[in-house]
């Protein structure tokens, strides 16, 4: 995954053409494309592939099962053609270790939700899960841009890991303070998708991130 622009567009819509005709306006912005649940049901795993012809996939399945089902899920993800693959912290150490090497190392162990009731749970333990994800040599966590304050303490923790960060846009997060308080990437999905013009709220999106470096 490239480090160009440190954009990545969260695609959640429920076509395969609407997803395709979006990566293709974008595709010049962004550095990958993270597909989750919503696409995949829609259009099916194959999306999967289609897309990584275009833009690197972040296969966004919030996995959290036991390690022996995780490395199942994280065979497929991987053979379909994503690049990296997002995980639950919360499982505990050996379900995400099984993502970690089954992803060979391109694994992002999520710590904290950027949703307010991302506080209720995972902001609690998400200095511990951040931890863990450095130790069993995760590519990086996912930190929320609702809460930047919260990205630059989780930063101290994992070192040179890199922070993926959802929550810029629909959310009220905002880049700028993102990037600032350290995050490598953010990740923008409604603000893309539902724009009149995907190739141009990318392309503004990528200036602003560009301007906070």
């Amino acid at each position: 995954m490239q480090k160009k622009n440190r954009l990545i567009l969260a695609l959640d819509v429920k076509s395969r053409a609407s997803a395709l005709s979006v990566v293709e306006s974008a595709k010049d912005s962004v550095d990958a494309v993270k597909v989750g649940w919503p696409l995949i049901l829609a259009a099916g795993p194959e999306i999967i592939t289609d897309i990584a012809k275009l833009k690197d996939v972040i296969c966004d399945l919030k996995i959290a099962d036991i390690p022996s089902v995780n490395t199942l899920i994280v065979e497929q993800a991987m053979a379909r053609g994503a690049s990296a693959v997002i995980c639950h912290g919360f499982v505990g150490e050996d379900s995400v270790r099984a993502c970690v090497e089954t992803a060979k190392g391109q694994a992002f162990v999520l710590t904290e939700m950027s949703h307010p009731g991302g506080k209720q749970f995972t902001a609690p333990v998400a200095d511990k899960l951040a931890a863990m994800a450095r130790s069993v040599g995760a590519r990086g966590i996912v930190a929320p841009a609702t809460r930047p304050e919260r990205i630059a303490e989780l930063r101290k923790i994992i070192g040179s890991l890199e922070i993926i960060t959802p929550g810029v846009g629909a959310q009220g997060g905002k880049a700028s303070d993102a990037i600032r308080a350290g995050a490598d990437y953010i990740i923008v999905g409604r603000a893309i998708y539902e724009a009149q013009d995907p190739r141009a709220a990318a392309g503004a999106l990528a200036e602003e991130v560009k301007r906070s470096i």
